[in-house]
């Protein structure tokens, strides 16, 4: 398809242009990365390197390691936090303006102790203890009645917001639900009221029966490139069984989880040169962990190319590749 398309994404709501006379194939975005090397004084001053605990605050949380290392993943408070749980959720009034104290809480979860690791280098049983990891803290954030939303994100490249080197993620857990969040729940909840369906589980079984956008799939959850695709090779795993909140994950969920994300990422990783990127779990907020029309799944983001004015002005993405090309770039055909 030489001509440009417009195509509606059914979870916002919003539409996507496809521009494909901007790009002849998926792989003409790779950037050769130079080799980054690894000095003896970043592993002295990296602050997420094994015998720099000291440096951070007292863990939170730790799996233990075998052998030498005292550790497999280790969660401590965000440094810098943007929120805080020692604030009032009160809302205050400034005449027509309204405001709230920042209340929330901000974790960082290193994900190994080799600094020069990746989640696309990790074996799959490391990403199993790092998907426990994000389980448990899942949980425990959830047990503050004032939190309203959960989110677990990892930014990889400093195109992707990451300031570190050393593989890490962040979960942070807010009083207020955003407007986006809010605006996804509707238009799922009004397809819901059409239909008597979830929106999710549609996709999901129409994905599964063209397979023209799937690139992996296990007994638990399907990885695959979505209709209306917002960038080049953005990527949605999405479990099987209908479930609104990453909370209720079983514990075979867990190890598949842990097995496409490490496979996908693995994929990107050597399909695109280690692209800089973004994944988000996006999960049900308080009081819809119940309901028929919601469906969490993670949603992987390449950072290869920059919104402009347009993009920016309007809203409207612009992706300069379909989806269906870029799955079959990754599937390899």
């Amino acid at each position: 398809m030489s001509s440009s398309q417009m195509r509606l994404n059914l979870a916002t709501g919003e539409w996507v242009i496809y521009a494909p006379s901007r790009r002849k194939r998926p792989h003409d975005v790779q950037t050769k990365k130079p080799i980054e090397n690894i000095s003896p004084k970043d592993l002295e001053t990296c602050p997420f390197c094994p015998g720099n605990e000291t440096v951070l605050q007292s863990g939170i949380l730790e799996f233990p390691a075998s052998g030498e290392l005292q550790w497999q993943t280790r969660v401590i408070s965000n440094k810098y936090p943007a929120l805080t749980p020692q604030d009032s959720t009160q809302r205050v009034a400034h005449g027509i303006y309204l405001t709230t104290a920042g209340y929330g809480r901000q974790e960082v979860i290193i994900e190994s102790p080799n600094h020069a690791e990746t989640l696309a280098t990790l074996s799959v049983e490391q990403v199993e203890i790092l998907i426990e990891t994000y389980h448990q803290r899942y949980l425990a954030f959830m047990e503050d009645p004032e939190i309203m939303m959960v989110t677990i994100f990892r930014n990889h490249g400093s195109a992707a917001g990451a300031s570190l080197r050393h593989p890490h993620s962040q979960i942070i857990a807010t009083s207020i639900v955003p407007r986006n969040r809010r605006w996804q729940d509707e238009e799922a909840q009004r397809y819901f009221d059409h239909w008597n369906r979830c929106l999710y589980c549609d996709m999901l079984e129409f994905e599964i029966q063209q397979q023209k956008r799937v690139i992996g799939e296990n007994e638990s959850f399907v990885a695959f490139i979505p209709f209306a695709a917002e960038v080049s090779c953005e990527v949605w795993l999405m479990p099987k069984r209908h479930q609104a909140d990453f909370g209720s994950i079983s514990h075979t969920e867990k190890k598949d989880f842990a097995e496409i994300l490490q496979g996908v990422l693995a994929n990107i990783y050597h399909k695109l040169d280690n692209p800089d990127y973004n994944y988000v779990i996006n999960s049900a907020v308080r009081y819809k962990t119940e309901e028929p029309h919601v469906h969490w799944y993670c949603q992987i983001l390449p950072r290869l190319s920059t919104k402009a004015g347009f993009e920016i002005g309007s809203r409207i993405s612009i992706n300069p590749s379909l989806p269906e090309e870029d799955a079959q770039f990754l599937r390899g055909e």
